[in-house]
């Protein structure tokens, strides 16, 4: 069937408009990327990078930014994902015809558009105030842990629908539980979907200050945190407070602190990436 010259010219025009829709983001996204190396790279340096903060931004750094960030993430994951994931194998494997879990599944998905520093109200309430962690980077941890929980718990569940029943029933029929089932079988062949949903969190957390600013994250530090139960701060709050600085050199120093905070989220990603395959050549095998 041949189209109609008024019909080829609107295929042509949506074709466009969709052409823009994706090359535009990327222009900005490109545009904003090259003000900030422009910007950042020439003040990057081992002093700044492994020095503390100063009120003269010539002689500022960020190690304790940048340490207070690594061990958040790391403790936020080691929260977050055992957690999610465990979630998302009873809504998947055990729960599905359960009113709980229904209640559960609602709740997850309003949880999913809920902003990040109404997390930080809630982290603030429970685990300041009635848990008394303080402002620790255990509070930190476990309220960028809660921000993560539907990313992880929604990408998990993806991962297991995506092993096939038959693979469930064969180890039925060898007379394995269900809990060997999911073990040994569901949850490896799933894991590299596990692993996509922990780099999209790991992702969302890494660059977020609201919540940690309500909970009360320090923005001035000049020692590294030393314990869960330290005082902390992170790289986004160490680059919001250079921004709010009016002298220039502490804007060059927020430009030069977003370049690390970008690696460090690829060098999380790139470990991520490289562990999902891994596992899913032996998927494949």
């Amino acid at each position: 069937m041949q189209l109609k010259k008024s019909d080829y010219i609107l295929e042509k025009m949506f074709e466009g408009i969709c052409l823009t829709a994706v090359l535009l983001p990327l222009l900005i996204l490109l545009m904003l990327l090259f003000n900030v190396f422009s910007d950042g790279l020439g003040r990057l340096s081992f002093d700044f990078i492994f020095g503390f903060p100063s009120r003269n931004p010539d002689l500022a750094g960020i190690y304790p930014a940048m340490i207070g960030s690594i061990l958040l993430i790391s403790l936020s994951a080691m929260i977050g994902l055992p957690i999610g994931v465990g979630a998302a194998v009873y809504l998947e494997e055990y729960g599905k015809n359960h009113k709980i879990a229904h209640l559960i599944e609602i709740n997850v998905a309003n949880l999913a558009g809920v902003p990040s520093i109404i997390y930080g109200l809630l982290g603030l309430e429970i685990f300041v105030r009635i848990l008394g962690f303080g402002h620790s980077i255990l509070a930190g941890a476990a309220t960028m842990a809660l921000l993560i929980l539907p990313i992880v718990i929604t990408a998990s569940r993806e991962a297991l629908r995506t092993v096939p029943l038959h693979f469930r029933e064969s180890c039925y029929a060898l007379g394995a539980t269900k809990w060997e089932a999911i073990r040994q079988v569901v949850l490896p062949m799933a894991l590299p979907g596990i692993l996509t949903g922990a780099i999209l969190a790991v992702s969302r957390a890494i660059g977020e200050a609201a919540p940690l600013i309500v909970i009360g994250a320090a923005t001035y530090m000049a020692f590294v945190p030393d314990g869960l139960d330290s005082d902390f701060t992170a790289l986004p709050i160490q680059i919001f407070n250079w921004v709010s600085r009016p002298q220039k050199g502490f804007l060059v120093n927020a430009a030069a602190g977003i370049v690390v905070l970008l690696f460090i989220l690829l060098v999380l990603n790139g470990m991520a990436i490289w562990l999902r395959n891994r596992y899913q050549k032996r998927r494949l095998v």
